[in-house]
């Protein structure tokens, strides 16, 4: 029985994570890089993102 409750509720545990990176896919994009000690990079520029946007983006 109590094997039972574990695989169920590491199969629910598969699931959240299937659906969150469905949901969030650039999350785990950030999670990478900061693990990696680097910071956010701008997907169209390449730069290193200060605040909230990058500068590219302000131009257009």
């Amino acid at each position: 029985m109590l094997f039972k409750i574990i695989l169920i509720f590491l199969l629910a545990m598969v699931l959240v994570g299937m659906v969150g990176k469905l949901v969030f896919p650039s999350a785990i994009d950030r999670m990478k890089a900061k693990a990696l000690g680097r910071g956010p990079v701008c997907r169209s520029c390449g730069r290193y993102i200060i605040g909230k946007r990058c500068d590219c983006e302000k131009k257009g």
